[in-house]
């Protein structure tokens, strides 16, 4: 990414332009607005502000990564925004949306809450190596520990490695499971794949994990005569994560999952965790972004 000599002004980096959905239009949002939003659309206000700050940033840092004024690129899109109000991007919802989700008497302490964490890091972005961090992932729910991107995204990103991340036995998708019968697990994967030449006669067989990532997740598993990565079996199949056994019972096939999202960058769940042992934002970012630093965007751009 470039960098560029930039004036800011009082919202700290001006406007944002964001896909909104469903109105099927592009809406200018002040960064700092957005970020908000995003906040609020991305992590629950129940959560530790010290988890809500960390968030903050990350989300802030996804956002410039995407302004082309700041040498960002746009996501890809014939909208002509910087990015949009879903999961292609980060969640952005407004308040007048989010506030017609919660109830009556936390709705105020809740947005005034996400607001704090936000205006106490205003302008922070977390950068790598004297540059803008342009991947700065995070998701929900880790297994114990998160992934690195070069095993996961075959990117090899250096702010994103595998760390331990524990205490997030309690979220609420941490296990899950999905059973579908023999017969519908075989016509899924033949579906996709053709040369799989799965059969119901020797499924246990021709169905096996051949090698796990760092982290725990399945990084290349054999279906009949072919091998796929782990990401791709659990998009086809519709699973939480990619941290996943199978096991053979009686006419079905279950399927056991750890965790929930795709386990690189920051485990929002465990940012809460971390939080509630003491740690502050900045101890949650550089545990989950190996070796950034949390710079002011004026500082760099």
């Amino acid at each position: 990414m470039k960098s560029k000599s930039i004036i800011f002004n009082d919202n700290n980096g001006g406007n944002i332009k964001v896909y909104i959905t469903k109105q099927n239009k592009v809406k200018e949002i002040p960064i700092e607005e957005y970020v908000t939003g995003v906040v609020a659309g991305e992590m629950p206000a129940e959560f530790s502000e010290e988890a809500l700050k960390a968030q903050a940033v990350a989300a802030r840092t996804f956002a410039v990564a995407h302004m082309e004024k700041y040498g960002g690129k746009k996501y890809k899109s014939n909208t002509g925004a910087d990015v949009s109000d879903d999961t292609k991007c980060q969640v952005f919802v407004s308040k007048n949306n989010r506030f017609n989700t919660w109830s009556d008497k936390d709705r105020n302490n809740y947005w005034n809450k996400i607001t704090d964490a936000v205006n106490s890091t205003k302008g922070e972005i977390l950068t790598y190596k004297g540059k803008l961090v342009t991947e700065p992932y995070y998701f929900a729910t880790s297994s114990g520990s998160t992934e690195s991107a070069l095993e996961i995204f075959n990117d090899d990103k250096g702010y994103l490695k595998s760390v331990d991340s524990p205490g997030e036995e309690k979220a609420p998708k941490y296990k899950t499971q999905k059973q579908i019968s023999r017969g519908e697990f075989i016509n899924k994967i033949n579906s996709a794949y053709n040369s799989s030449k799965l059969s119901v006669s020797n499924l246990e067989n021709d169905v096996k994990i051949e090698s796990r990532t760092e982290g725990g997740s399945v990084k290349n598993i054999k279906l009949g005569y072919i091998t796929i990565s782990g990401t791709k079996f659990r998009t086809l199949m519709g699973i939480n994560s990619s941290n996943f056994s199978i096991n053979f019972i009686g006419n079905n096939v279950r399927i056991q999952c750890l965790g929930y999202g795709h386990d690189v960058g920051m485990s929002q769940w465990g940012a809460n965790a971390m939080a509630k042992k003491g740690k502050n934002y900045r101890d949650i970012l550089y545990h989950y972004y190996s070796g950034v630093k949390i710079q002011k965007m004026s500082d760099i751009l």
